[in-house]
């Protein structure tokens, strides 16, 4: 290896460029997996950072999109380099993938800092992998790029389609109405997940999806391609090539999600109906890259956007339909007016680039603004004395007349309390009560898991109630629907106000003026709070990473990440390891 190939200008060359002892030990354990000499002569060196795993069923198949990326890689100039990182499995992590998003961003972060790579590829999809690989990339800031896992195929049932989460909570609820039997759950079971791939509803892994891809880090059609489709694998073929040409051109993580990048997402996420898990996630990468945006931004943004997407849970129909509608250029330019065109992406063009030319193939699944699916859409952010760090709302889930709505309180303080009270026929509830749920904030649980969409009472199911007022300091999965408010800040656990609800205290809740308010005196509810401060609840953990997660996390209105990782270490290393 020549002087002149040694990779001054890139980080790598720190590495495989040196001719001396530390050089030799890195160049040749590097060998030993059969790289020729000229795999160190200075080329850019691609981490393929993989969420890979069995017990991830959305990221089953993301070893060989890895191999897809290396192709582009190696076409490209470029020397890949898969890597592993911590697999958040939504569906199957306890008690909460939550409670693990920000260690697999300490892991992504360390992993990127700590090895000698010019620029990543995040593989990832399942809902915390995506948020928790791009908070540690952030925190490094090299040439990065997403490729997601794609949506799975649609879910058949009975001859018609089926939609994962959303038809979950439907079924299970109708086992608990007696409108369905235990015989035909059990049937829809395997007729739902098909294939490898995320959530084919627009849950939180499609909403990250989309949202990265209108961030401009991702290239087109990154949300929508279904996962067994070739055209995913082509996407990452060309991903490959990409990112040696963002390390050749020094385009940073950094330079490609800008306020305005945020503000295109924001919008875009309204229009689709997306997630409130969202919030948490881009307020915690905001966090990561020194951007100022904050949990305001996500209504004020999203007043003037309707519901164009109808896919479930807000809509009928599913990621598949949303792709061969025309996928996210094709929203994107029915909210042309509203969006930043002039945005960079990973590509090097400007976003608009990616929608100008867009069409809509399918009228139903992708409506048009004045032709929208609902009126309301996007995320209310609400306040009042309940929730004065805010709390969040998704009101094309809802049932409108919910929307506004007064009641009595039935509260339970745990997730047990709730489950073993919640069918019992002596339970003081009726369909004007209002169910909260405390202990399920970030502290509380910890990792505030997506227990929010709160079953309904088992009599009043049976007496066709739909649809109740819950609050709680939880999350839902972004695959549910109903008149559910979340993310209730300060959570019980750090003694908000959520934590003195009693039994019988009236709420009021006003959607359209924003608030949430307990109905006691200002007088009364200090007195509860001056009381539950004088006898707060004792630690429940002593050791590990639980301990360090509720020692330092931070609550959901600041995106709950831990204080200590908020903002950014750089990716420079100056000591050697031998």
């Amino acid at each position: 290896m020549s002087d002149d190939n040694a990779g001054k200008r890139l980080r790598s060359g720190g590495t495989y460029g040196k001719l001396d002892r530390d050089g030799f030990i890195h160049r040749s354990w590097m060998k030993s997996q059969g790289l020729p000499d000229d795999a160190f002569d200075g080329r850019p060196v691609i981490g393929i950072c993989n969420t890979w795993s069995e017990i991830t069923p959305c990221n089953a198949h993301l070893r060989e999109i890895a191999e897809h990326v290396k192709r582009g890689v190696w076409e490209a100039g470029g020397l890949p380099l898969e890597f592993p990182a911590m697999s958040l499995g939504e569906t199957q992590m306890r008690p909460t993938a939550m409670l693990f998003r920000n260690l697999l961003a300490m892991e992504v972060e360390e992993s990127i800092r700590g090895n000698p790579i010019d620029g990543v590829v995040l593989l990832g999809g399942c809902d915390k992998t995506t948020p928790g690989q791009l908070m540690g990339a952030a925190s490094v800031d090299l040439p990065t790029i997403v490729v997601s896992s794609g949506p799975m195929l649609n879910g058949k049932f009975r001859g018609k389609d089926i939609g994962s989460g959303t038809d979950v909570w439907k079924f299970s609820e109708a086992v608990r109405a007696g409108e369905m039997s235990l015989a035909d759950f059990m049937s829809a079971e395997s007729g739902m997940s098909r294939s490898p791939g995320t959530c084919m509803t627009m849950g939180t892994a499609s909403t990250m999806a989309a949202i990265i891809e209108a961030m401009g880090l991702s290239l087109p059609y990154n949300a929508s391609i279904p996962a067994v489709d070739a055209r995913r694998r082509a996407m990452s073929h060309e991903t490959g090539r990409t990112i040696v040409k963002m390390v050749k051109e020094d385009r940073r993580l950094s330079q490609v999600a800008t306020r305005a990048s945020f503000e295109n997402a924001l919008r875009v996420h309204a229009a689709i109906g997306g997630s409130t898990n969202a919030v948490v996630h881009l307020l915690a990468l905001a966090g990561r890259l020194g951007v100022k945006l904050e949990l305001e931004d996500f209504d004020r943004l999203s007043r003037d956007v309707p519901l164009l997407v109808d896919l479930q849970p807000s809509g009928r129909f599913l990621m598949e339909d949303l792709h061969y509608a025309g996928g996210l250029p094709a929203v994107m330019k029915q909210l042309e007016g509203l969006l930043d065109p002039e945005a960079p992406t990973v590509a090097g063009h400007r976003i608009g680039a990616q929608y100008e030319a867009a069409e809509v193939f399918n009228a139903e699944v992708i409506r048009t603004m004045a032709d929208p699916v609902k009126p309301d859409s996007g995320i209310w952010v609400l306040r009042g004395n309940l929730a004065p760090g805010g709390a969040v709302m998704k009101p094309s889930a809802a049932s409108p007349e919910l929307l506004s709505h007064r009641g009595k309180a039935v509260v339970f303080e745990t997730i047990e309390d709730f489950r073993a009270r919640i069918d019992d026929p002596d339970l003081d509830v009726d369909e004007t009560s209002i169910l909260v749920l405390k202990g399920c904030g970030p502290k509380g649980y910890p990792g505030m898991p997506e227990v929010g969409n709160m079953p309904l009472p088992r009599k009043l199911l049976e007496k066709g109630v739909k649809d109740m007022l819950r609050i709680s300091d939880a999350r839902m999965s972004g695959t549910a629907y109903g008149a559910v408010i979340l993310h209730v800040s300060p959570e019980a656990e750090a003694g908000g106000p959520l934590a003195v609800v009693r039994h019988g205290d009236e709420i009021v809740f006003d959607g359209p003026s924003r608030s949430l308010s307990l109905s006691i005196s200002a007088e009364e509810l200090e007195g509860r709070l001056a009381a539950w401060r004088a006898n707060p609840p004792a630690p429940k953990y002593t050791r590990g990473y639980a301990k360090l997660y509720v020692d330092h996390v931070l609550q959901a209105d600041q995106g709950a990440d831990l204080d200590f990782l908020v903002g950014s270490s750089g990716s420079v290393v100056t000591r050697e390891s031998h």
